[in-house]
């Protein structure tokens, strides 16, 4: 169980931070509407230039209390908790503007290892 923990815990936290150091301003066929980088999937939301580094930063903080979480486990559930929540607003966006399943496939499955990352955590205590 822990090993299973410890890869959901890397894996969301290499995604979300390829996402938003690497792939900020890049296209990619899962960004929301028709947009070509990060400001601009916000914009298809609704979403204020503004609420992209407020998110952006939020889901850093969490990726590095994830990684931090490998070392310390009083990081991990706020972490994964956190990162939880913005894949449910995540999703909740996608859905928002109608978006097709694989576009938001990369936040459900952030979703599920975060919620899975908790779980584990909650019958390891």
């Amino acid at each position: 169980m822990k090993v299973l923990q410890k890869i959901s815990m890397l894996t969301v936290a290499a995604v979300v931070l390829n996402v938003w150091f690497f792939r900020f301003g890049k296209a990619t066929i899962y960004r929301g509407g028709d947009a070509t980088n990060m400001v601009e999937e916000f914009a298809a939301y609704g979403l204020s230039e503004t609420m992209v580094y407020v998110v952006g930063g939020l889901k850093i903080l969490a990726a590095l209390g994830l990684l931090i979480g490998l070392f310390n486990k009083k990081t991990i559930i706020p972490a994964a908790g956190l990162m939880a929540a913005l894949m449910v607003g995540a999703i909740a966006m996608h859905f928002k503007v109608g978006d097709e399943a694989i576009k938001f496939l990369p936040a459900c499955i952030m979703f599920v290892l975060s919620s899975l990352v908790i779980m584990i955590d909650k019958k390891l205590a």
